[in-house]
């Protein structure tokens, strides 16, 4: 390996580490500590979002994500499988773009948020946008702002942003970024669902 490839590594391995750990809201700004200490009391007080999975769990898992994000859309994907164990919340933000606080809004006002959400995320994925914004959604957008800003006030940067207890050991986990179904499993103490 030449000189000039050892100087070019770094920057590609922190490029890798930025994509892979999820969107940023100011990538260049540095990471503050939160005015509203972090746990799942505070999300559960103060987060309006839409629950899927186990209703009937003791576990919950809080997620806050922007309707625009991609790497929201993998944790959508990589947390289906998840859902007997627990019961996760989607906390939807307005951080990426206009079409993000409209998204998650229609998102929250929808009769089915889940089946909203596959649909969604299904047009993300095929690059089309996601949803179209609903009409007469303006509490849902003060709904996603106050969102945004406890989001802030917790002192978090990226999105998605997962808050939850780990299963066995009942510890507060926190993870900025998305991950596969695996490492969430772990992250949580839940079972790692067999292959199908």
């Amino acid at each position: 390996m030449t000189f000039q490839a050892f100087q070019i590594l770094p920057a590609v391995l922190v490029a890798a580490m930025l994509l892979l750990s999820g969107c940023k809201d100011a990538p260049d700004a540095p990471a503050k500590a939160g005015a509203t200490p972090v746990s799942t009391a505070a999300v559960a007080a103060e987060a309006k979002g839409f629950s899927v999975g186990s209703t009937m769990s003791t576990r919950t898992v809080y997620v806050f994500f922007d309707a625009q994000c991609p790497h929201c859309n993998a944790l959508w994907l990589a947390a289906k499988p998840l859902r007997s164990q627990a019961k996760f919340v989607w906390i939807p933000v307005g951080i990426l773009n206009a079409s993000s606080t409209a998204q998650g809004a229609t998102l929250l006002a929808a009769k089915d948020p889940a089946a909203a959400m596959d649909e969604h995320e299904a047009s993300m994925q095929a690059r089309s946008g996601g949803i179209s914004a609903g009409s007469d959604i303006a509490a849902q957008k003060e709904m996603v702002a106050k969102n945004t800003a406890l989001l802030t006030r917790l002192g978090f940067a990226s999105i998605p942003t997962i808050i939850g207890t780990h299963a066995q050991s009942g510890a507060l986990v926190t993870q900025e970024g998305s991950m596969p179904t695996a490492a969430l499993a772990a992250l949580l103490g839940l079972q790692v669902p067999a292959a199908p």
